[in-house]
């Protein structure tokens, strides 16, 4: 059962126009859960209560939500109960997905304008990085957008050559320079043979594992630089990928990412499986960073734009 969906249907809840499916419809949002205990103790109370916000709060926390964003939804529950004598379980559905949509923030626009337009990929081995770069790439070469590929992960053989079989999939162009090359000579090289072509966008692939936190800042650092040299305000986004099926891992690796660079924005993968929602809430508010993408699946069009409310609405859909 989906969260509270046991409160019964949004009335505030728009239907989908017709023609175009909704998110649940689109794909399985992995939606935070309730027990039957939570429904049968709290089914149709005219008062939200201590008792309801504290099962609220295990619940929002089993699935992933995070203590601290959990702690800050139910106090943004409780200052909107105390204003309304009359809030009862039956209004807490709306408040609840009102007050989740606005602790996510929205991505700002992507402005091709600049060009090119270079975007930095981060995060550690295993979270999809690879496969995020290469949808990525498929979804702008698709929209009539040319778009080069620059393999900087070169700690890692496989890295390389995961990365060519998606640029020639895709049909965009890769610079390599092949395992243990340096990997801002590679990211350099990239940004100037787009620039020297006229290329529209650059996705330049990162180190995934470093041996220690200093290591992997400097590392990105050292990329930023040398991508500045020939285009002054590169990157123009640093894309964090994690896997949503690892819950709070996932969160601690933005923690580290956010304190080595400047993340801007944010792709969750495998939410086609195991995860659990609630973890793209809490990373978004704990860190203010905005989700861009989400991957949904192992096909090459299983990479959605981010949207907040659809999101929301498909999170507590009910069952």
């Amino acid at each position: 059962m989906a969260l509270f969906g046991i409160f019964g249907k949004d009335p505030a809840a728009k239907p989908a126009a017709e023609g175009v499916a909704p998110w649940s419809k689109v794909w399985n949002v992995p939606a935070v859960g309730c027990s039957p205990s939570f429904h049968l103790r709290h089914r149709g109370k005219s008062k939200v209560d201590d008792a309801v916000l504290d099962d609220l709060e295990e619940v929002l926390v089993s699935s992933d939500v995070g203590v601290e964003t959990t702690l800050t939804i139910i106090e943004r529950i409780q200052t909107r109960v105390a204003s309304d004598k009359y809030v009862g379980t039956a209004e807490l559905n709306g408040i609840l997905r009102a007050e989740v949509a606005a602790l996510m923030k929205d991505p700002a626009p992507i402005d091709l304008a600049k060009k090119p337009y270079v975007i930095m990929v981060v995060g550690v081995n295993g979270v999809g990085k690879t496969t995020t770069i290469g949808k990525l790439a498929h979804r702008f070469h698709t929209a009539g957008h040319s778009v080069i590929l620059g393999a900087a992960d070169t700690f890692r053989a496989a890295a390389v050559d995961q990365l060519r079989i998606w640029s020639e999939r895709v049909g965009v162009p890769l610079v390599s320079q092949g395992m243990n090359a340096d990997p801002a000579a590679v990211a350099f090289d990239t940004v100037e043979s787009a620039k020297a072509k006229g290329t529209d966008i650059v996705i330049i692939d990162t180190a995934g594992r470093l041996h220690n936190k200093i290591n992997l800042m400097n590392e990105l650092t050292k990329v930023r630089n040398v991508m500045r040299k020939v285009v002054p305000d590169a990157p123009h986004e640093v894309l964090l990928v994690l896997d949503a099926s690892t819950g709070q891992n996932a969160i601690e690796q933005a923690r580290e990412f956010t304190a080595a660079t400047e993340v801007t924005a944010l792709a969750l993968t495998k939410l086609d499986g195991t995860a659990k929602g609630g973890v793209a809430i809490g990373i978004s508010h704990q860190f203010q960073i905005p989700i861009r993408y989400l991957g949904v699946g192992e096909g090459i069009n299983d990479l959605m734009p981010f949207d907040r409310t659809a999101f929301v609405e498909a999170l507590f859909k009910g069952n």
